[in-house]
């Protein structure tokens, strides 16, 4: 007769904890499967750009209207991306009627339609909350030379 015991254990690594289900098979077998790693792997895009802080994107963005559902663009340049995994997320800045606006995207989520590179800018820091500060063409980022 075969006795099927679930324990479950959790692993701290730093910031990220892992959740494990152990499956006791009878002799002493042992299983363990990591749950929230299957499924996040199975909600993580496949089909994104290759974009990088500095670079003018445009953001396809699903919005939904009582019963209609309608993709609003948002255009602006990539000031930070952050996280990894399904966590991770994008800012996009750009100025509308001489007024700042930072939209935060996260990258894998369902209601992101597309991401295209419009422009590809050529940026020396991981962040540029400076362009908050700037006005003009003094905010704007260089473009890469391909």
């Amino acid at each position: 007769m075969c006795c099927h015991n679930f324990n479950y254990v959790i692993e701290s690594r730093g910031f990220v904890c892992i959740f494990y289900l152990v499956l006791t098979l009878g002799e002493g077998e042992l299983v363990a499967v990591d749950y929230i790693g299957l499924a996040t792997k199975s909600s993580v895009k496949g089909d994104l750009p290759v974009f990088c802080v500095g670079d003018t994107v445009r953001v396809g963005v699903k919005i939904k209207e009582g019963d209609r559902e309608r993709i609003q663009v948002f255009e602006g340049t990539v000031i930070a991306r952050r996280g990894s995994g399904i966590t991770e997320t994008f800012t996009v800045r750009k100025v509308s009627s001489n007024v700042g606006v930072e939209k935060v995207f996260p990258l894998h989520s369902p209601n992101v339609a597309d991401v295209k590179v419009v422009r590809l800018g050529k940026a020396r820091r991981a962040k540029l909350y400076y362009l908050r500060d700037r006005v003009g063409k003094a905010a704007k980022v260089k473009e890469k030379i391909v």
